[in-house]
């Protein structure tokens, strides 16, 4: 994937649990995030190719009071020592704490940046200059999918079983449907680079 300008770079945005990570639900342990199967050849892929890479996740578990907010940085930090060990970078990564529901009054809202809402990816394009509408966006779950798709991205759907309720609507169909980080990688790749 190659630049336009240097102010309009495709990137591939990535969700953590269930996607790059193995699926545990609220999990700011570090001894239980693995990355998931063909997260880590993914990653030596589009280090090859030298995509940048971003960690967009909704981390409810601030507002729904499972975790505080600081222990998002240690996740932040083992995310990319994870990356390294592939020979990859993460441009950034990107939280949504807020969960309409929660009870740390401070983080219960809705807001813009909670996916399927699409304010994380357009908060990362402003940020650093990414072209949405040359970007991928890869999840676990229709939600992500949407998200992408609302941001401007193409959206790639790894098909792992997290999905389980398959609720059709605008934006919700993915436009490439995966096994593993891997398969979506290559997925990517050929697209941008046909042969």
């Amino acid at each position: 994937m190659t630049d336009v300008t240097p102010t309009s770079r495709a990137a591939v945005f990535i969700d953590k649990d269930g996607t790059l990570l193995d699926d545990v639900p609220w999990n700011v342990d570090l001894h239980q995030m693995r990355l998931a199967p063909g997260a880590l050849d993914a990653l030596r892929l589009f280090a090859w190719f030298d995509v940048p890479l971003f960690i967009v996740s909704n981390q409810s578990g601030v507002a729904l009071g499972k975790f505080a907010p600081h222990a998002l940085d240690a996740v932040e930090a083992r995310l990319h020592e994870l990356a390294a060990e592939a020979g990859a970078t993460f441009a950034d990564v990107y939280w949504c704490p807020h969960h309409p529901q929660g009870i740390v009054p401070e983080y219960t809202r809705a807001c813009d940046c909670r996916k399927p809402a699409p304010g994380m990816l357009l908060q990362a394009a402003h940020e650093h200059g990414i072209d949405l509408s040359r970007s991928w966006f890869i999840g676990d779950i229709l939600d992500d999918v949407e998200a992408g798709h609302r941001a401007g991205c193409r959206s790639v759907l790894i098909d792992n079983g997290n999905e389980t309720e398959w609720l059709a609507g605008a934006g919700r169909a993915p436009d490439i449907i995966v096994k593993s980080m891997h398969d979506a990688a290559i997925a990517i790749i050929n697209a941008e680079c046909p042969a």
